[in-house]
């Protein structure tokens, strides 16, 4: 079907968002059944977002690249960082803001991570070097030291244990490489927050809640509760995720599996809690993701990185502010500064951006497991 066919259904703010690559972006996507009636359900506004947060990606990597094509068994580099992996003899499974994965046989997977940052659900065009190695190792010494509370997915990390396939591709994989066993994916966030920050912050100030959980009043930002809480959400492949109530996700994946969830999940998060603030980082909140092998519960995907939680500096922190952090706030902090309208494309980062970014993510790694890359 033709794209123009339905231009007159548009909203006019998409197609002044999306500019002069507003039909460009329409032919990527292709007028499909599906996609029209997206359009008039008003769902169509996130095919545009993910596909102009791809497009942005790929323009970058050509620019900066000089329009070099991606060659077999590389890794494109872009300011000392991997934007992206192809690896030859491995089926690419998916590609996700982040992460590059590998179907290795039937029942395992070999996850890559990658130096791309998004922020604000939008992938920035440069990338933040050994950013993926950081989020990697951090995500394996958590999944070593929480292996008594629950099982993960982790295989292996170190190349002497990957497929002969994968080990030819040392300098792709090196450092930022997980083997995994593969899972079904349980679609929904399992968040646990032991302070109140951010989102949940702001919700409080208007109605003394977080996430929809009641809490005693008087708290400032960035106090810690007396308790952890856990606030799931629904997961999003396009634009944000969704904050869900307890008994929405028992209505999703049954009240066992619900109950197991938030068990695992705050046990995991208070163990971390302990341990991290030892070594003078505070999780002030994680997320954390889970799959199914038979009917067994795996923790999966990353774990306690400066991605999926917030870090805070113990030694400067103070409550009723916000805390210094090791994690992509400072990032977010800096896209704030800007007239950016959080929409793609993103603004190319500075080089102070980046190293000062990459500075944060690399003292997480080295005061949690004492070691550096």
């Amino acid at each position: 079907m033709n794209p123009s066919f339905l231009l007159g259904l548009y909203p006019r703010e998409w197609r002044e968002r999306y500019g002069d690559e507003f039909a460009a972006l329409l032919e990527d996507i292709g007028m499909t059944p599906g996609v029209v009636v997206d359009v008039l359900t008003g769902a169509f506004d996130a095919h545009l977002r993910k596909r102009a947060s791809d497009r942005t990606a790929a323009r970058a990597q050509r620019a900066l690249l000089g329009g070099g094509k991606l060659t077999m068994g590389t890794a494109q580099s872009t300011s000392g960082g991997v934007q992206e992996t192809n690896l030859p003899g491995l089926v690419r499974f998916a590609r996700g803001k982040v992460r590059d994965i590998y179907a290795v046989g039937d029942d395992q997977l070999l996850i890559v991570s990658t130096d791309r940052v998004s922020a604000f659900d939008v992938v920035m065009p440069n990338p933040i070097p050994d950013r993926g190695k950081v989020l990697t190792q951090l995500s394996t010494f958590w999944f070593r030291q929480t292996g008594d509370i629950v099982r993960n997915h982790l295989i292996a990390d170190d190349l002497a244990s990957f497929p002969e396939s994968v080990r030819a591709q040392t300098d792709v994989v090196a450092g930022r490489s997980m083997l995994v066993r593969h899972t079904k994916r349980i679609d929904v966030e399992c968040v646990a927050r032991g302070y109140i920050s951010g989102s949940a912050w702001s919700e409080y100030k208007k109605q003394g809640t977080a996430c929809g959980i009641a809490l005693p009043a008087g708290l400032v930002e960035s106090q810690q509760l007396s308790e952890p809480i856990f606030t799931p959400a629904t997961k999003a492949d396009a634009g944000h995720d969704e904050t869900i109530s307890f008994e929405r996700l028992v209505e999703i994946v049954g009240a066992p599996l619900a109950e197991k969830l938030r068990k695992v999940t705050l046990a995991v998060y208070s163990y971390a809690a302990k341990v991290a603030r030892e070594k003078g980082i505070i999780i002030a909140d994680t997320k954390m993701e889970f799959g199914l092998l038979g009917e067994e519960l795996i923790l999966i995907d990353e774990l306690l990185t400066p991605d999926s939680s917030r870090f805070w500096d113990a030694a400067v922190y103070e409550p009723g502010r916000t805390p210094a952090s090791f994690d992509k706030q400072y990032l977010r902090d800096w896209l704030e500064t800007t007239s950016w309208n959080k929409e793609p494309p993103a603004p190319e980062l500075p080089a102070e951006v980046v190293a000062n970014t990459r500075e944060r993510y690399v003292e997480a790694l080295e005061r949690l497991t004492g070691k550096g890359l």
